[in-house]
């Protein structure tokens, strides 16, 4: 099997995901999973999440880089990648995939503060006189 190229994004982090048949393996940023996330033992359990729902967690070696967000968002994009090459390969693990909302791109964002406000919805408290 040649190699598979996949993006996944979430917030402001984008993850370039490449996989290949192997052992079970995952690099980000040259760094082993475990270096990469430290002790945050969920969100590892989030970037594993396409893996283990396609029992495939031993059968490919993940190599990916990230950048912009937070390690939290950078995972959630790298979870994102890794569901989109998945699906690439083959059409029965985008059937699993899909109904659990993997192959989805979550599209929420930090909404934008506006002029005369303190953040984005946040106002000065009102005085009558």
């Amino acid at each position: 099997m040649a190699k598979v190229y996949a993006t996944g994004k979430r917030k402001t982090a984008i993850a370039k995901v490449w996989m290949a048949s192997g052992s079970g393996s995952i690099i980000v940023n040259g760094l082993d999973l475990d270096k990469w996330l430290g002790g945050h033992e969920t969100i590892k359990m989030k970037v594993r999440q396409p893996l283990v729902i396609t029992r495939q967690s031993t059968n490919f070696d993940i190599k990916a880089t990230t950048l912009g967000g937070g390690y939290s968002a950078q995972a959630e994009a790298l979870r994102h990648g890794i569901s989109k090459a998945l699906a690439s390969l083959d059409g029965e693990f985008r059937a699993e995939l899909k109904p659990i909302g993997l192959l989805t791109r979550d599209s929420r964002s930090v909404e934008r503060k506006k002029f005369g406000r303190k953040k984005a919805r946040k106002s000065p408290q009102f005085s009558k006189r």
